[in-house]
């Protein structure tokens, strides 16, 4: 994926791209970035693949420092870049918090959603997590951690979002490094503080309206994200559920390969319903 970045509204934003074809925005989630989809963008033909950073994450963490990097907020971001962009249709693919962001920005702006895929996303009342209300609730504490304290809070949190021990490793060092500088404690509290279930209930009756290809990805054995959530996704959007029997939170970097199929399905009801639109005309 080539890295890339660019000015919108005043607000610099990064993202890494590759291929061409439909454009697939994907969204990762905390505490990763756009890198979370490594493993998934090369197994996927035919698509151009976006995969966006959130503001206040990863490499654009510094952005966040005084704006709102709630996820309702980050919809309002993303809209911005795909408009700034040019790109006025796209299947959106979201993974945790960016699974709660392309809810949000589908509801708000269907014009941009031709197709929806979630995995071990956030949505309805599932969020945040106890142990990120607990860094909230004692963020003061959280934010004067050295950082040897701070790696062990994302390794620990890593590990039990992974299948094995050899997949946390590598997601910890591809993660560890935008948060191992001086303000690491910082951006991570700044994080926490941001998030407000409010915002996915605010627009959870309204998905059943989408009218768009959508499919959901979910490891089953997730201790966040329960299975629940994603056998409710799956009744509102009218989608097809993959389970991943033994799959945990973090299923682009554990299931890269699922999660392709998940999005290759969006792309092939939504090739199948242009070409009968066609026939129509």
């Amino acid at each position: 994926m080539q890295a890339r970045s660019t000015d919108v509204n005043g607000i610099p934003m990064s993202w890494m791209e590759h291929g061409k074809g439909t454009p697939v925005v994907l969204v990762h989630g905390i505490p990763t970035s756009p890198l979370l989809w490594r493993h998934v963008v090369p197994k996927l033909r035919g698509a151009r693949c976006i995969a966006w950073e959130m503001i206040g994450y990863g490499g654009s963490r510094l952005q966040g420092r005084d704006r709102d990097i709630s996820v309702a907020r980050q919809a309002d971001y993303l809209a911005a870049f795909l408009d700034a962009q040019g790109i006025s249709k796209a299947v959106f693919a979201g993974h945790d918090l960016g699974g709660g962001v392309v809810q949000i920005l589908a509801v708000r702006r269907p014009d941009l959603c031709a197709g929806l895929m979630l995995t071990n996303s956030i949505g309805y009342d599932s969020w945040p997590i106890p142990s990120v209300k607990a860094m909230r609730l004692f963020g003061g504490l959280v934010a004067r951690l050295p950082a040897g304290a701070i790696k062990f809070l994302l390794s620990t949190l890593l590990a039990r979002g992974h299948e094995s021990e050899a997949q946390a490793s590598e997601a910890m060092q591809v993660h560890w490094p935008h948060y191992a500088g001086r303000d690491g404690a910082e951006t991570l509290i700044r994080q926490v503080r941001s998030l407000d279930v409010n915002d996915t209930l605010s627009v959870c009756d309204q998905l059943s309206r989408l009218r768009v290809p959508a499919s959901i990805v979910w490891g089953a054995a997730d201790p966040f994200q329960k299975i629940e959530y994603g056998e409710r996704f799956a009744r509102d959007l009218s989608a097809p559920l993959e389970r991943i029997p033994t799959g945990k939170h973090f299923t682009p970097e554990d299931h890269p390969e699922v999660v392709a199929r998940g999005i290759e399905h969006v792309l092939r009801e939504l090739e199948s319903s242009q070409t009968m639109q066609g026939v129509r005309k």
